[in-house]
Parts: C-alpha cells; sequence; structure tokens
C-alpha cells in the first residue's frame, strides 16, 4: 500500500527542485525529506529521481506522481462535501500542442484555474504524439489529435483547428510563381514545428510529394510565425494564429483550398472526479467558442 507522505516529499522535490526547499515546503528537514525519498526508493526497489544533469523524476517517479494528482483531484471533490477536511493546491499535469497553448488555451481555463485554484504542470507535446505520454502514466490529460483513449481514460472532441500554408508574398513569388509543385518543394524552405510534426507531410501528400524538402526546424508557435514574416520558408500555420499574430495579413496562402484540418481531443482518466468532469465542460465550451465544428 503506497504511503502518501512519501509520495508528499517526492512531489515537494520535484515541485522545488530541491531537498532543502521541499523541506520548507513540507516543515521537515532536509535530511527527513531525503530519508523519505530514500525509504520510497526501498519499497519501490527502484529510484523515484534522478540527479544527474538535474533532477527530475524517473519513469517510475513520474507515474507516482501522477497518481498523487489523480489522488488530490478525489481529495478535492471530498472536500466540497466535508468542508472541515485540509484543503490544498491541486497541481494538474497535462500535455497539449503548443498551437493551442499559443491561441486559445489560456483564455478558456484561465477563470477555471482561479476558481478552483488549480496549478498546471503543461507539457508541450506535437498534437499528433501527446496521447503517448498518457499512455506512459506521464500526464494525467492530455489534449491531441487521437480519438481512441488509453484503456481507463475518455475522449472528448473539441473542434478542429485549421492550418494552411503561409508566407510572405515576395517568398511565393520567388518560390512558388508557378504553383505549388515538386520542383517548389524540393527547392523551398520550409518551416517544421519538431520532429513529429506531421502536418508539413501531409500538406505535400496533396500532390503526392514525399521526396527531400529543406526546412528549419522551430519549436515555438511564435517563433514559427515570426520566421515566415521574416520570409526565411513557409509554414503550416492555424488560422486562429495568423488572425493573432498577423493582424496587417501579411502572409498569403500559398496554396488555397489546399489546407490541413487537425481533430483537437481531450483525454482524461475516468477517476478524476467531479472536477475533471468540470475541467471538461469548460474545454467542450472554449472549443465551441473558438474552434471549427468537427466531424
Amino acid at each position: 500500500m503506497l504511503d502518501y507522505k512519501l509520495l508528499d516529499a517526492l512531489m515537494a522535490v520535484v515541485e522545488t527542485g530541491g531537498f532543502e526547499r521541499a523541506g520548507l515546503v513540507l516543515g521537515l528537514s532536509q535530511s527527513a525529506v531525503s530519508q523519505r525519498i530514500k525509504l520510497l526508493e526501498t519499497r519501490l526497489g527502484q529510484p523515484v529521481l534522478s540527479r544527474h544533469p538535474t533532477l527530475r523524476a524517473t519513469p517510475a517517479g513520474q507515474q507516482l506522481l501522477n497518481h498523487i494528482q489523480q489522488v488530490q483531484l478525489l481529495e478535492r471533490d471530498l472536500h466540497k462535501q466535508i468542508p472541515s477536511l485540509t484543503s490544498r493546491t491541486t497541481r494538474l499535469r497535462i500535455a497539449l500542442n503548443a498551437d493551442s497553448l499559443a491561441t486559445w488555451w489560456a483564455e478558456a481555463i484561465g477563470a477555471f484555474c482561479q476558481r478552483e485554484g488549480l496549478l498546471l504542470d503543461m507539457v508541450i507535446e506535437d498534437q499528433d504524439v501527446g496521447l503517448r505520454r498518457m499512455r506512459e502514466g506521464d500526464v494525467a490529460a492530455c489534449l491531441c489529435s487521437a480519438e481512441q483513449p488509453v484503456a481507463g481514460a475518455r475522449s472528448v472532441a473539441l473542434g478542429q483547428m485549421r492550418y494552411r500554408a503561409l508566407a510572405r508574398q515576395s517568398y511565393v513569388d520567388r518560390y512558388f510563381s508557378a504553383g505549388p509543385s515538386p520542383a517548389a518543394f524540393e527547392a523551398a524552405p520550409a518551416i517544421v514545428f519538431g520532429p513529429n510534426d506531421q502536418l508539413h507531410h501531409r500538406f505535400l501528400g496533396q500532390w503526392n510529394y514525399h521526396g527531400y524538402f529543406p526546412y528549419h526546424l522551430c519549436p515555438s508557435s511564435e517563433g514559427f510565425v515570426r520566421l515566415a514574416l521574416a520570409g526565411l520558408g513557409y509554414g503550416m500555420i492555424p488560422d486562429l494564429q495568423a488572425r493573432l499574430a498577423d493582424p496587417d495579413a501579411q502572409l498569403v496562402d500559398l496554396a488555397p483550398g489546399r489546407g490541413v484540418t487537425v481533430n483537437l481531443y481531450w483525454h482524461y482518466w475516468r477517476h478524476g472526479g467531479g472536477f475533471m468532469e468540470r475541467l471538461t465542460s469548460v474545454l467542450m465550451q472554449a472549443g465551441a467558442d473558438h474552434l471549427q465544428p468537427g466531424l
């Protein structure tokens, strides 16, 4: 059976970044915190913290952190029914795509987090692979493009994000004066978010092009748009972000009618209690307000 005092010590060490600071949070000495971590590792038979090059949770430690976060969610619901119970701030670890974070996410959950006293630990992952984090027990919820939930979880459709291949007009005139073609794709520098980003491949696949193309790698939604505005390349940019970051419409669609649509789904564990149901309702309303209706 899990000893939650030991898990509290693990969470405090990870959140504060050290044993001494964790002791201050817990009202314990640094030595007492260290002893609790050692006892937890002894009972598990494996380490829960990696100390090099930086202090962070091991895969086993992260699964324990994910578990205690879910327990805290259930405790919040119990506290509403029995107010005399001690309440504490809840931290929720979520995987989500950078484009949502850069556009609609903060506005959608801002009031909810303040009302519920929720702290977020946001893990930025491409929308095509975010569910992997949840499957591995690394996060308690995720926002991604996969519809099928993992065992023990629920999946809710929020809506769609529409992406278009955008670039400066001078860039389009230089590389795509005759329109999109395999020859143009082979020569024109693209902008790609990361190695797991499949949007560009889906875009090129509309011309049955699967060959080499030069690209800048930019793992930042804001930087992604700035590179396009600087004329360094063309990239798959969501309409939501283009309206926010390019109000003067300096970026043009180099292939009108050939964009890529991404369905977004919210995944969360079934045993998250009423707290997760309330958060899900907020996100469903945000999807209706900010995203395009799904199929």
